[in-house]
């Protein structure tokens, strides 16, 4: 007659493991069950891969590694990037009949840069950021993973300088997780852009994946876009034009898998404009937060696409220092289901650093995705970035590769007024860490420029935590003057996930005493 309290017991602690917090007085009143709230501990391992970084002869790519200081203790762990594997060779290409000396010198080359499995940038130390550098054209994608004390919150930076060629520009992007599903609003398939789809495995078995193209009037047919296959530990690069023989200006990219996971990026590349990654959207939801549009910004395209069965419509506020506005002529925007919308807000900031904010006009809570596209400069001297819609900083996040000049913090407090904390890491050559609290407005965005660390050598890394009020979301300009161009990059900073909860769950076994 035992056997119904203890299937009881069992069924509760699960439950209680679930719910956080469980109590259970046995019949009898003979023993407890209880559940403990659940414990946010620290991660114990983490993984990033970054895609390969450029084509070109003339690009030079920084690689910078960084976890942010934590709590002492923890295991001493790890933090590598290392090369990708080669992709297996065509088999069905044609065989050399013959090979002239200096075609085996050349093959001699090659081999020397078949990656071989050593890290490219390795990490030692917490609070203080590492570097590498590569000028190599072929320079492959990198698989990372972080271990131990070097796990909670580890960033990694890519950033590539093209000073000429079609793909000139600052390309910067935030090394990513793997995950099974990405939207990215804002690439395209019109004639005078190259927007790439990169797709990096990290795992040891192969990833299947499917990429969906989405217009201005739905989606776009595509026959080569189902079953791509990702080899295991490798990188593969695919041309987003080629999937679909209908050029589109704006397109919303979504990639899936079937099997597996895989980090992914695009590259995208527009003639006589410049070049950057466009890193992936939010998950859908009712509300979106784009921070960080730079004052100077002389035209900024917002793309936005529905996923679900259900239109949307949309509250279009710029968040800027004083409060929410709406751009004039463009307050609300409707977003057909399944179709990717878009609309020119040119130069909506006028002059004053700002972000911009989605949100349901009618309480609803129709999901969307949406990126913008944002061009400094005119003429010639014109520059291009992509600034995703991004979640919350949450707890803490962080942005690596920051410069003596050129780095930029944009907070965005979309809600109540929030205080937060920034901390300008030692520099990855010498320096010591600097922090400063800032306090945002609820409604507003506040532009901020660092304070360098004192002695700074190299360069450093920015984490921003709240420390109180509500939510706010952050991104930061990184600017490079090249050949009389302000060439620019912007990398958002959702929540680093360095933390998750841990269920703590207690149980009184005298429950199965006679």
């Amino acid at each position: 007659m035992k056997s119904t309290p203890i299937s009881l017991i069992a069924g509760v602690v699960a439950l209680a493991a679930v719910t956080g917090l469980a109590a259970l007085t046995v019949p009898g009143g003979e023993g407890v069950v209880e559940a403990k709230a659940a414990a946010r501990l620290p991660v114990e391992r983490s993984s990033l891969l970054c895609p390969a970084p450029s084509t070109s002869d003339v690009a030079e790519t920084t690689y910078t590694s960084f976890t942010p200081a934590g709590k002492d203790g923890g295991e001493a762990g790890a933090a590598e990037l290392k090369p990708a594997d080669p992709l297996p060779a065509d088999e069905d290409a044609p065989a050399d009949e013959e090979k002239t000396e200096g075609d085996e010198e050349k093959a001699d080359a090659d081999e020397e840069k078949v990656p071989d499995g050593k890290p490219v940038i390795s990490l030692k130390d917490l609070g203080k950021p590492a570097t590498a550098d590569t000028s190599k054209s072929d320079a492959p994608a990198l698989v990372g993973t972080a271990t131990g004390r070097l796990a909670p919150g580890w960033t990694a930076q890519q950033t590539t300088t093209a000073a000429a060629g079609g793909a000139r520009g600052l390309l910067g992007v935030s090394c990513t997780a793997p995950d099974t599903d990405f939207w990215f609003p804002g690439a395209s398939t019109g004639e005078g852009r190259q927007d790439y789809v990169h797709l990096t495995n990290p795992d040891d078995t192969a990833a299947v994946a499917d990429i969906e193209l989405y217009g201005a009037e739905g989606p776009l047919e595509s026959a080569v876009g189902e079953g791509i296959t990702v080899p295991a530990r490798s990188s593969v690069p695919m041309l987003i034009s080629t999937l679909t023989g209908e050029a589109a200006e704006n397109v919303t990219v979504h990639v899936t898998t079937r099997t597996g996971r895989v980090g992914a990026v695009v590259s995208a590349a527009e003639d006589e404009v410049g070049s950057d990654w466009l890193a992936a959207s939010a998950d859908p939801a009712g509300t979106q937060i784009l921070p960080g549009i730079p004052a100077d910004a002389t035209s900024v395209r917002l793309v936005a696409f529905a996923p679900g069965e259900a239109d949307a419509d949309v509250k279009v506020q710029l968040l800027g220092k004083t409060g929410p506005l709406s751009p004039a002529g463009n307050a609300t925007l409707h977003i057909k289901s399944q179709m990717t919308a878009s609309v020119d807000l040119k130069d909506v900031t006028r002059g004053e650093p700002g972000s911009l904010r989605l949100s349901p006009t009618d309480g609803s809570t129709t999901p969307v995705v949406a990126a913008l596209r944002v061009v400094r400069g005119t003429g010639a001297k014109q520059e291009v970035a992509f600034i995703p819609a991004t979640g919350p900083v949450g707890e803490r996040a962080s942005v690596a590769d920051n410069r003596a000049k050129g780095s930029v913090l944009s907070l965005t407090a979309p809600g109540e007024t929030a205080e937060v904390k920034v901390t300008a890491s030692a520099g990855s050559g010498g320096g010591e860490a600097t922090a400063k609290t800032y306090t945002v407005k609820g409604g507003t965005t506040m532009e901020i420029t660092p304070e360098v660390p004192a002695g700074l050598k190299g360069g450093y890394a920015l984490t921003v935590e709240p420390e109180s009020g509500g939510p706010v979301h952050a991104a930061r300009t990184l600017t490079i003057a090249e050949g009389g161009v302000g060439m620019f990059t912007v990398q958002t900073l959702p929540d680093d996930e360095g933390a998750v909860e841990v269920p703590a769950v207690e149980q009184d076994l005298s429950v199965l005493d006679d």
